[in-house]
């Protein structure tokens, strides 16, 4: 039997590994960011025409995860493992199988990045009720395993996210988080509070908000770290983001 607060513990360690990792790097990271800015006549004009939506995802994410995925392969955490089910970054240590991906939003969708983000099925492995308003609660399994198997010396599946928010205007960056959602054993403990549906349907996000401690370790530690928060940003977005500078100020 899997212990929970082993698993916990474990989410915690690597937390604050990955934490203090970008905080050293924290300097490389916003330099890489700006580097768009030396080639900006070469590339604005066709950035310009793509409209909506796809502008953000396909275009600034692209982008950012040059940076941060270079970084954190050069450190070498562990042994990238080339399994197709999983998140960008995907690798083995002593005593885990690591997921770390990237979720970039732009200031006109705040909104989705304040309390919740999105999250893939191939990103964790959450399993439980997902509450729907004004409908029967639905089933929820993602794709990871808690445990992988691993040839017969098992180990727990851990699931992290950074998240970037950047000004859509001039493409800044405003704030950048790591956090790490529970591992699907966990169930028992945060139950229907780690996710909620997504705008479209299938969709889920990642309710960091309502699950924003370690339940099980004492002092409840955050499940959230911020390693990055832009003071000088434009009020109506600080404002926005009061949450996460509370947590900023008090780490």
């Amino acid at each position: 039997m899997v212990n929970q607060k082993e698993i916990e513990e474990l989410e915690y360690t690597y937390l604050k590994k990955f934490y203090h990792f970008l905080k050293y790097v924290e300097d490389d990271m916003l330099r890489g960011f700006d580097t768009k800015e030396k080639i900006k006549e070469d590339w604005i004009k066709s950035w310009e025409k793509i409209e909506g939506e796809a502008k953000g995802i396909s275009g600034f994410a692209v982008g950012a995860e040059r940076i941060v995925y270079a970084l954190f392969n050069g450190k070498a955490f562990g042994q990238p493992n080339s399994a197709p089910v999983g998140s960008d970054l995907f690798f083995e240590t002593e005593d885990a199988f690591i997921h770390v991906d990237l979720k970039t939003v732009q200031t006109r969708n705040i909104g989705d990045y304040t309390t919740s983000i999105f999250v893939g099925d191939n990103q964790n492995s959450y399993e439980g009720k997902i509450q729907v308003q004004g409908s029967n609660d639905r089933d929820y399994k993602g794709a990871l395993p808690p445990i992988y198997k691993n040839s017969g010396n098992p180990k727990v599946c851990l699931s992290y996210f950074i998240t970037i928010l950047y000004d859509e205007e001039d493409l800044s960056i405003l704030n950048i988080n790591i956090l790490c959602l529970p591992n699907g054993l966990l169930n028992s403990v945060y139950g229907s509070d780690v996710l909620k549906a997504g705008k479209n349907p299938g969709k889920i996000r990642f309710n960091f908000m309502k699950t924003d401690t370690f339940r099980l370790i004492d002092n409840q530690p955050k499940r959230i770290k911020v390693v990055y928060f832009n003071e000088n940003m434009k009020k109506h977005d600080f404002k926005k983001l009061k949450y996460i500078h509370e947590l900023y100020k008090s780490q």
